[in-house]
């Protein structure tokens, strides 16, 4: 693949997740973090397209519902719902979703712009997938629309939406005080985002991450057909879009105990060496960004790093190593 598509194919990585009946896109670029619905800060004076407020590194951010601005009814949040940190040139706010499903190459064949659309627009274009349309949204209107302070919107009694249980409450704060806490995520001034940006997912009940530079999909559900005769640790090989791709059972390649068989088969795709590769793995977490300065002192082997982040101790894959080991064989097929 020639430099010029590796970075169209670069430029075009969306992260897309659901919404109510819906699902959504946004370019992977944008996005600073995933995090669960923390509690927000709700001032009386807000306009009535922000559902509250988070501090977030030191800034105080916007929080949105694209839906206000679409005209769709919002029902009440709960402790599942998850949050998107994005950023623009100018600005980081926060979106709120009910699930993030996945992170996707886009063909921009099978991008179709609206062509009604203005710079007021959080819906800009349309993708089709899996005979499925994913809205992508225009993030650069949110922006404008959050400078904006007349109320355009319908009113909402936006603090009833969120939990009123004890419990959940109680969740929500633990969230909210974790993000004020932790120091993994500061932004030097005039800075929007810092270099390293990380997929984290489970291995049994620890946690590992991968360079988001060498993540080329994460999918939670995948077809998986086994290949007889292969080494114990692959899995099989999956179909995507025609392309036959390895699946390698990280915990079995690592030499993990692999009792623990998810009922769902989550895998990470990576490119690394012009090598194509489905990572099988327990469950998707996050994506997040840290400093260089905040990862421990390198390991050997398979293992690159460590670090600690929201009291919870990551281990970052050696994916070079792992892709230049003798023992995985790839056959054109």
């Amino acid at each position: 693949m020639s430099n010029n598509n590796l970075i169209e194919q670069k430029k075009n990585t969306h992260l897309y997740f659901q919404t109510g009946e819906n699902k959504y896109a946004v370019n992977s670029d944008n996005i600073l973090e995933i995090m669960k619905l923390p509690a927000l800060d709700y001032p009386q004076k807000l306009p009535n397209n922000i559902v509250g407020l988070l501090k977030y590194n030191n800034f105080v951010i916007n929080v949105v519902d694209i839906r206000f601005y679409l005209n769709i009814d919002v029902p009440p949040y709960n402790t599942h719902n998850e949050l998107l940190i994005v950023k623009t040139d100018e600005v980081i706010f926060g979106i709120i979703t009910d699930k993030v499903i996945g992170i996707l190459p886009f063909d921009s064949a099978q991008m179709d712009a609206i062509p009604f659309a203005d710079s007021k627009m959080v819906i800009d274009s349309l993708y089709k997938y899996n005979q499925e349309t994913i809205f992508i949204i225009n993030i650069y209107a949110i922006e404008n629309l959050l400078k904006q302070h007349d109320n355009l919107w319908a009113e909402v009694d936006i603090p009833s939406l969120f939990p009123q249980d004890e419990t959940s409450k109680a969740i929500m704060t633990k969230r909210t005080l974790a993000i004020a806490d932790k120091s993994s995520l500061k932004l030097a001034s005039g800075e929007l985002h810092v270099k390293n940006k990380y997929i984290s997912f489970n291995l049994n009940s620890d946690y590992y991450c991968i360079a988001l530079d060498y993540v080329k999909e994460v999918l939670k559900d995948t077809s998986i057909t086994n290949v007889p005769g292969t080494p114990d640790f692959i899995e099989g090989i999956m179909n995507l879009r025609g392309d036959y791709i390895t699946v390698i059972n990280l915990k079995k390649f690592l030499g993990l105990d692999s009792t623990v068989i998810p009922d769902k088969k989550p895998v990470v795709i990576i490119k690394c060496n012009e090598l194509k590769l489905a990572l099988l793995i327990d469950k998707i977490n996050e994506l997040f960004e840290f400093q260089e300065n905040d990862i421990l002192e390198p390991g050997d082997g398979y293992f690159a790093n460590e670090f600690i982040y929201n009291e919870t101790l990551y281990t970052i894959l050696n994916i070079e190593k792992i892709t230049s080991d003798k023992r995985i064989i790839i056959t054109d097929m």
